[in-house]
């Protein structure tokens, strides 16, 4: 049977590098986190490092190597799964004394955990044997932290083979999945995340590894990260037609998060957890319904009752007041908390420049931008050394990124051949397109500078591990970008991982700004501040099909301001307190 974690919260993927290896860190106490596979040059990189720091040689996985791609996911989550291995036994049979691993990992846990009690219990009790029989018993009851992935559904760029034809299969999202599914990881999810992508999950129709092996019982488990109730209900019985199951929903906020940002359509976060608490138990049925009528066509054994589904969520949670509120209200199964660890080194991977930007940083320093070549907005912190590089080059008159990396190629506008828009050569390309309209100078400027905004993201969120643990670094990049969410402007000092663990549990605090917004008001000011661009907009590029869709957007929003009314009506928290006087 597998058990479930001993925290209630998890560290969600975050950029490339900030979370490429938390599982060495954080892992052995507990604590699942997520390590993005999508930029497998950056994986071979991480190879370089921890093969020496465990004293074995480190051989290169080339591009000439078939399915190179995968080959170097597949033996970095190995690597990173024996690291964690050896660190849990030697944490396990270490003494239970002050300042020891072992003492660290039940100290860290909730409060209420069995687990931490009876190890009280066993430091008050004063007869030898007692003692010995409760710490045999506690050292049994260790478990580590899930190595979680992430894929991003959208990167998923064709490969060719030198004949320039598409070799089957070995598209990059595809290839990531084969690296992961092919690891010795047990126990481990695959999180999905930006939407849906028919050929990956076809993809994962063919392997057996997602194939419970008795109820409730999985090799690999499937997770997906969704912004609301319809978007779970259809992936979910996407996937369930082809006798996959979905283990686990991760709601997300569409703007009170970090990285890439997907606005839902002005419906707020509250309404769409109500949703899901009311229709949790409609969607799994619905779904084992789907679900079990594929496995029987393809000749395989049904089940008598559906597997069980979390829901769990993340996006903007910053006290541990929110952090209660949202289990003990709603029922969440877990919650996500991803920035504020990106001020705790014993957790993720950040250089010391950009974490003392992080410390500093305000509402001021912090865009839901459009930097991002994919054209999806994106969550940015101001002043990086990767924004600095980005002017220099046009100030050179050099505009645009030396596009080594290729996973966020994309667009064809000038030929078959998908380009990245944040390269040189599309913005060369797009600069000389406009320049032939004979545009105003005021339209002119604007498109221009929005072709300019576009910044690199394949090194700049990988940049941090190079500089970090100094391993070779990519050609040509030597900036860094991060895209912390919102909730960073609130957080201020670099602690430890324990101290970080006590104020997600109330045992401490660490945000020393008595005028933070509570996560739902924060996620509502930002749907506001949403909005009012589309207000701004000239009257020229509003068609009727968009007029249509800012009155709707309007029209979600005063339905989620008139349900956090009622809801501070229904219960006694100091939260609800808060989103009354606010609205």
């Amino acid at each position: 049977m597998q058990l479930s974690s001993p925290h209630s919260f998890h560290i969600p993927v975050m950029g490339l590098a900030y979370t490429i290896d938390s599982p060495i860190k954080v892992a052995r106490f507990g604590i699942n986190s997520v390590i993005s596979i999508v930029q497998d040059n950056l994986v071979e990189k991480m190879r370089s490092y921890y093969y020496p720091q465990i004293g074995e040689a480190y051989h290169a996985i080339t591009p000439n190597e078939v399915d190179h791609r995968a080959k170097r996911i597949t033996d970095y989550l190995n690597l990173v799964n024996r690291i964690v291995k050896e660190q849990v036994e030697k944490l396990r049979n270490s003494a239970f004394e002050l300042g020891s691993e072992i003492c660290k990992y039940f100290e860290m846990l909730p409060d209420d955990s069995d687990l931490k009690k009876t190890y009280h219990k066993m430091l008050a009790l004063n007869d030898p044997e007692d003692k010995r029989q409760l710490e045999i018993w506690l050292r049994e009851n260790i478990k580590p932290g899930n190595i979680d992935v992430n894929i991003m559904t959208k990167l998923d760029r064709n490969n060719s083979d030198k004949q320039g034809q598409i070799i089957e299969d070995s598209s990059d999202a595809v290839a990531a999945l084969r690296g992961f599914v092919q690891s010795n990881l047990s126990n481990s999810s695959l999180v999905l995340s930006a939407g849906m992508n028919p050929r990956l999950f076809g993809y994962m129709e063919k392997r057996s590894e997602f194939d419970a092996n008795s109820y409730g019982e999985f090799e690999k488990k499937i997770v997906i990260k969704v912004s609301d109730y319809r978007s779970a209900f259809i992936q979910g019985k996407m996937l369930a037609k082809k006798g996959l199951w979905v283990s686990e929903f991760r709601i997300e906020s569409g703007l009170n998060c970090g990285g890439h940002a997907f606005a839902t359509d002005g419906f707020l976060l509250g309404p769409i957890l109500e949703e899901f608490k009311t229709k949790k138990e409609e969607l799994i049925k619905s779904l084992f319904d789907v679900y079990n009528q594929a496995l029987l066509a393809k000749g395989k054994a049904g089940f008598e009752k559906a597997h069980a589904i979390k829901v769990t969520v993340q996006g903007g949670i910053g006290t541990n007041e929110e952090d209660k509120f949202l289990r003990e209200y709603y029922g969440v199964d877990g919650t996500g908390w991803g920035t504020p660890f990106l001020l705790v080194p014993e957790a993720t991977t950040v250089d010391d420049h950009t974490l003392s930007q992080l410390g500093l940083a305000t509402e001021k320093d912090l865009v839901l931008s459009k930097k991002s070549p994919l054209g999806a907005r994106f969550h940015y912190l101001k002043g990086t050394t990767a924004e600095t590089e980005r002017l220099m080059r046009i100030e050179k008159g050099v505009p645009g990124s030396p596009c080594t990396e290729k996973y966020l190629v994309s667009n064809t506008e000038f030929g078959p051949e998908p380009i990245c828009t944040a390269s040189r050569t599309y913005q060369k390309k797009k600069i000389d397109q406009l320049k032939s309209l004979a545009l105003p100078e005021v339209e002119y400027n604007q498109k221009v500078n929005e072709v300019l905004d576009k910044e690199c993201l394949c090194v700049g969120l990988s940049n941090a591990a190079v500089k970090q643990y100094k391993v070779k670094p990519f050609k040509k990049l030597d900036g860094i970008n991060i895209c912390p969410g919102p909730n960073i402007a609130y957080f201020s000092e670099v602690v430890s991982l324990q101290k970080m663990v006590d104020h997600i549990y109330g045992r401490t605090n660490i945000i020393g700004r008595p005028d933070r917004p509570n996560m739902f008001i924060k996620e509502l000011m930002l749907y506001v501040d949403f909005w009012m661009e589309f207000l701004n907009e000239t009257n020229e590029t509003i068609d009727n099909k968009r007029k249509v869709y800012i009155e709707n957007f309007h029209k979600n929003l005063l339905e989620g301001i008139t349900y956090y009314r009622q809801l501070s009506d229904k219960v006694n928290l100091r939260m609800a307190v808060v989103i009354r006087k606010t609205l």
